[in-house]
Order: C-alpha cells, then structure tokens, then sequence
C-alpha cells in the first residue's frame, strides 16, 4: 500500500484550516495537513514561521481562532482531556528533573500516565533502549550530556504508546554527534507503528526523517508532498560541471545534442550542463566531453535540496 493510500485509510491526525491571531499578527494563516499510522510528518521552516503555535493548537494547548483538529477521529481542542491521552508531546524545553535517573524520570512520569507495576517496569526497559540509554539509565540526568537529554526528553513522550508524537525541534543546541544519536531514536519510531509530527528548521533532517513534509513561511504552508514531489517544484533538474582543458566550445556542442542534456554553459575551461537524472546521464556526458577532445580535471554534480525548493517558494534562504 503506498503511503498516500494508507494516509487515506486511516488518519490519525487532521488539521483543517488552522488561523491563530496574536493581536495584528497571523502567525498561523489556514494550515490544513493529515498524518497517518506510522508516517513522519515534516513541519520545515525558519523560526517564527508558525511551527509551534501550529504544535501548540493541535496538542491542545491552544485555541484556535479558526479551524480545527482531529486526533483518532475526535475533536481537539483545550478542553478535551481524553483525546490528549493519544498524544506524546515532546517541546523543546526539557521536562525532566535533574537530581533523578533516566529510570526514576520515566518511572514518574509513567505513573502520571497512569501506568504501574510490571507493566511500567518493562515499559521503561523498552524506551530506555529505544532512546539510546540504557547502559546510562541509573545515572543522575544532570551528569548527561544536551544530547542525552534530549534523548530522554523523547522518551517520556513515548511512554504511554501515543498514537501521535509530535517533537518540536528536538535537536536545537545540541553538538553533531548527540545531534546523530537523537535522529537515530526518531528513525526507530517506525517500529513503533506510531504517527509522528516532526518540526524542524534543518533540511537535512527533514530530508532523512519525513515520509512528507509542508514547507512552511509566514503562518501558511507554502507546498507539502515527498521529498521528490517538491524537487519537482524546481523543474527537477541537476547540475554537472566539467572542468579541464581542451576544446570547451566544440565540447559543448557534441553535449548538446544528448538526449538528458537541457542547457550547456560553456567558458574556456569549464562546462556547466542543465540535465535530467545526473547520475543516469554522467557516464554519457564524460565519454562524450572526451571524445570532442576535453580532457577532463573535475566532474562535480549538483542535485537540486529542499534548499532549493525553498528558496523558490518564498525568495530567501531557509536560515534567514
């Protein structure tokens, strides 16, 4: 079943035309999305785009000024208690006490779930080694690093088996490794079969975690689909830049006439092909830059990012 037909089967979450209003600002302008059973949903834009307030309506914490939400097939708003218990929220901020244990933080923190006994015992076991941090779990939290922090921070989100997660920004202010360890622990969610909705302002991140992901600037969502269903938005074409020495303008005609090629920009050593599917076309491309005399120094390909794609969207760079 392909994800867009599971997505139709069985929503978990449905957002419907959001709008929050702060005073003169709209900082949530109409967002509409759906997450199914186990998929990885993307929210990827700049600060103050309209991510957490998005979060912050659909987890309840916020009333919307217009539209609504809908997890597990019930409404959700400030009020309604029992459609929280279907939500594992994991804010920025940490929410777990220093002087405890990674165990005793969750051991906690599932009782206020309402979990106990044996139960939670071998609950904690399972998210313990699901996050990474087994072998550190009867260490004090403030001896861990940021990292391993965040790490638990998520944990205690899954603890009572949430049918939706949502993780804002998960991996702001920490280093590249314990950056790495966090991603790995959201990528074994899927085992978990749960919906996931995951903000971030990192392309890359969005690009490893996400089944779908909504481009998002200015409160609204500007496009949403794959990865590859919004490359396609730049007209899908990758870059190839030859360099060497030679005859680069008798070398640029030959190239021309390939069937992958669009576009040849040629100077006195270098050649820069517009092309479809690099990968596919390279070999074509180098044998036959050779055989117009080009003696090649450097082939580098440049494929199109969500970079690209949003910067198209809204004409500024995704970190403005």
């Amino acid at each position: 079943m392909t994800q867009e037909a599971r997505t139709r089967q069985g929503d978990v979450l449905v957002v419907d035309g959001l709008v929050r209003r702060f005073g003169d600002l709209t900082a949530v302008d109409g967002v509409s999305f759906r997450i199914g059973a186990g998929e990885t949903y993307g929210l990827l834009g700049p600060n103050g785009a309209g991510k957490t307030t998005t979060i912050s309506m659909i987890a309840g914490l916020l009333a919307p000024d217009a539209g609504g939400v809908t997890v597990a097939g019930q409404p959700m708003g400030p009020d309604a208690i029992s459609v929280k218990r279907h939500i594992g929220l994991v804010p920025q901020d940490l929410a777990i006490y220093p002087d405890l244990t990674a165990r005793e933080n969750l051991t906690f923190f599932g009782r206020l779930q309402g979990l106990g006994g044996k139960a939670l015992a071998a609950r904690v076991d399972e998210v313990l080694e699901l996050v990474g941090l087994t072998d550190r779990a009867k260490d004090a939290t403030k001896e861990y690093s940021g990292g391993m922090k965040r790490r638990l921070n998520i944990g205690v989100g899954l603890l009572h088996r949430p049918l939706l997660l949502i993780l804002d920004e998960p991996t702001v202010g920490v280093d590249p490794q314990s950056r790495n360890a966090i991603l790995e622990s959201v990528e074994a969610l899927s085992v978990e079969g749960m919906a996931v909705l995951y903000t971030t302002h990192y392309m890359e991140e969005a690009e490893r975690l996400c089944d779908r992901i909504a481009i998002v600037d200015s409160g609204r969502i500007q496009a949403e689909g794959t990865r590859d269903e919004l490359i396609r938005l730049t007209g899908g074409l990758d870059h190839i830049r030859l360099s060497g020495t030679g005859d680069t303008a008798a070398a640029a005609e030959a190239l021309r006439a390939l069937p992958a090629v669009d576009r040849v920009d040629a100077d006195r050593r270098t050649l820069v092909l517009t092309v479809h599917d690099a990968p596919t076309a390279v070999a074509a491309i180098v044998t036959g830059a050779a055989a117009a005399g080009l003696t090649l120094s450097d082939v580098e390909i440049t494929r199109p990012d969500l970079e690209s794609v949003f910067l198209q969207l809204t004409g500024k760079a995704l970190r403005d």
